[in-house]
This record gives structure tokens, sequence and C-alpha cells, in this order.
């Protein structure tokens, strides 16, 4: 597969990379690619159908079929390229890796600066429809001074970032490298919001606490009690202590305990690597099958009935930007370098943290608590699910403008 990615960069070809530099860039997927993709997609050698009529098995057949089909008849990237290309994207090289970001600066001369990261099986499209109404917000219901500047990387491994070639890039690392990025950009002062790796990032920037750093924003808590890691992991019963909440978020934890992906990415991303990038639609089954209540959604998508902003055109915008850049295995490598279930400690920083209820554990604000001493923020919100951001970006934007508020 051809490059897929067109990074425009100043001065003749042959000048070399300055240490801090920073680059415009440009998406272009040859078509050949497409080409290729379709292919693929067209000569796929389906399994049997499940023995069930529920998801317990997996994604279902019926639902990956419907997939494969508007992928290769409706479906057009190009759409999603051009998407891209209307934002100001950039490239920079942070401890020898490339890191490509969008960066939109607010009209509003006083905005909060952002940094916002994705998880998996996600991307930096997650986030795109965020950006209006944090850059904007008197379009979208809110004030001039909830404005922030917004700034979207993608992680190593992912999308158009590098690939690491050596051990050592866990979410802390990334946490360092994006204290470098916004300081790079000339802030000395910003925010941090992510949900799944994103929240540990954010995690890890709020242990790190650098100077400029003002706060961290949540929704997705995976730094919970020791009790409730140890009590899972054997399986046990909630202990008799907990509340109500506690106890339903913990038998929601225990139900994920262990979650097939998890475990593969965990131990041998390297094996599954394999696959990921030889069949896009066993690579789009794999994503699709992170929790229930994502999954269940994209049913919903490809039936035609979409659950607020995520489409089929979303989902396909991001199961084919991991095929196109190759990065399934890549990605997957991130829960082999961050995943190790132990206790970090108390964490004396302002944090915030939003309870979405179709997230894969909804966890009571004492676990929040437990480990964020400085909670400067917790609400529960109506709507919304693991994929918050990309569900209900005015949502997530009016939570941000909350959470923040404070520190502005």
């Amino acid at each position: 597969m051809q490059s897929t990615i067109s990074n425009a960069q100043s001065g003749p070809a042959a000048d070399p990379v300055s240490k801090d530099e920073i680059r415009p860039f440009k998406v272009h997927v040859p078509q050949s690619d497409l080409d290729e993709l379709r292919h693929l997609i067209l000569t796929t050698r389906w399994p049997e159908k499940e023995t069930v009529d529920d998801q317990s098995q997996g994604v279902q057949l019926l639902t990956m079929q419907k997939l494969a089909n508007y992928w290769t008849t409706g479906y057009d990237w190009r759409k999603a390229e051009a998407k891209l290309n209307t934002l100001p994207q950039f490239m920079t090289t942070i401890d020898g890796l490339d890191i490509y970001f969008i960066h939109v600066r607010s009209k509003e001369p006083n905005a909060l600066p952002v940094i916002i990261t994705h998880g998996w099986p996600g991307s930096i499209f997650e986030i795109l429809d965020m950006i209006g109404p944090l850059t904007n917000p008197t379009a979208y219901g809110g004030k001039s001074e909830d404005a922030f500047d917004v700034v979207i990387p993608a992680m190593p491994g992912y999308g158009f970032s590098g690939k690491p070639t050596a051990a050592g890039w866990n979410t802390d690392r990334i946490a360092r490298a994006w204290d470098v990025l916004m300081k790079r950009l000339g802030y000395t002062r910003y925010v941090s919001q992510g949900g799944d790796w994103g929240a540990r990032i954010s995690e890890g920037l709020a242990r790190l606490a650098p100077k400029g750093l003002l706060a961290v924003h949540m929704n997705l808590l995976l730094n919970y009690p020791p009790e409730v890691i140890r009590a899972t992991a054997l399986g046990e019963p909630a202990p008799a202590s907990f509340s109500d909440k506690e106890k339903f978020a913990y038998d929601q934890r225990k139900a994920i305990n262990p979650i097939g992906y998890f475990v593969m990415q965990a131990r041998r991303p390297q094996t599954i690597g394999y696959s990921l990038a030889e069949a896009p639609v066993g690579l789009a089954a794999f994503l699709l099958d992170h929790d229930p209540h994502s999954y269940e959604q994209a049913v919903h998508a490809f039936d035609g009935n979409p659950d607020g902003n995520l489409t089929r055109d979303e989902i396909l915008n991001n199961i084919t930007l991991y095929w196109l850049t190759n990065t399934g295995s890549s990605a997957a490598k991130l829960y082999w370098e961050s995943t190790r279930n132990v206790y970090k400690g108390e964490v004396n920083f302002p944090a915030a943290y939003t309870v979405f209820p179709g997230e894969v554990y909804r966890v009571p604000r004492s676990w929040v608590e437990y480990t964020f001493k400085n909670l400067i923020y917790f609400h529960e919100v109506d709507k919304g699910g693991h994929f918050a951001s990309w569900e209900q970006p005015q949502l997530m934007a009016e939570e941000m403008r909350a959470a923040f508020k404070s520190v502005r």
C-alpha cells in the first residue's frame, strides 16, 4: 500500500527538519489504495452465522454484511478527507516520533487552550464535531468567555502520527509529549480532556502537574479503588459496605472483566496485528466489538437509525482511517505498553469528571474522589456513552465549559 498522507513542509525538500518545527499537513489518499480497499471488501471470505440470536458470540454476521455493503456502495472517504483538509493540520516531532495534530484557534481573545485526546478504537474523528461548539460558543448556546483554542493530537501509533519502533510509548510518556506540544504551540496555560485512553493520558498529566496545566476533565475512570480491582479480578460479589451506586458500578465493571479485545491487545498485540492488517472486514469487526452499548449503536447506524451523531459514515470514517494507515497493530500496542491493573495512588490536582449513562461502567462520585482529591466538578448527564464526544459533541462541549469554568 502506498503512502496515504501528504506532509507539506516549507522550504526545499532537502532541508532538514528542525527539532521544534511544526509542519503544515494535508491528507491525500492515493486512489489505488481506495480501489484496493474496495476489492478486499468485495472478496471477503465470510464466516458462518453465529448460532445465537444476540451479540454474545461477538459481532453478528448480518451487521457486518450491512457494513460491508455500505462501505463499497455508499461510503465516500473523499468526504472525510475533505473535512479534515478544511481544518488546520500539522505534524511535529517529539521525542523522536512524528505527532499529527489539529489546531484550531478561537476568534475570542481570551480562549482557554485545551488538548483533547481520543481513545481506542477511536481516533481524531471522535472529536471533530466538538471544534465548533468549543471555539465558537456563541453560535452553540454558549458565551464568548466560554471559548477554547482546541488541540487534537493523534496518539503514537494511531492515524497519521508515527508508529513507535521501540518499546516505551506508554500513556505517561504520551502525557509528557502532550505538555511539550502545548508549550511548543506557545501556550503557557492550558487544560486537558479525554475519555478512554485519553482519560489515562489526562490522569498522567495531572500526576505530572507540569507548569501551566490548570486542570483535567475525564469521562472514564481507569484508576479506581484497589478493593474494586481485587474483587472484580477474583469475581467476588460487591463488598457489603458499598452503596447502591457503587454496587451497580461494580457489577458493570465485573461484567466486562476480562473483555476479549483488551486481553488480546494487552498480551499479544503483534499476533492480532497480522489479521488486522490483512482483512478490512476483520478489522472493522474487531473495532466494533468494544462494549455492548457501543456495538448496539453501530447496529442502529447500519440499520438506518443512528444514535446521536454516530452515523454509519462517522463509524466508517474511523474504521477506514485505521485501514489506510495500517495502524491496527501499532494502536493495539498501547495496551501492551500501558495496561497494568494496579492502583497508582491519589492525585492532588484539579480534576473534573462527567458520568455518561451508556459508559461501560457508570462510576459513582465516591470512586472518583477516592483517587482525585481535588475534584472541582462532577456531573451525571442523561445521554451519551463511551464515545461521548463522538455521540453527543454539543453536550460534551457544554460539560467542558462547566468543568473548566473555575480555572479560567
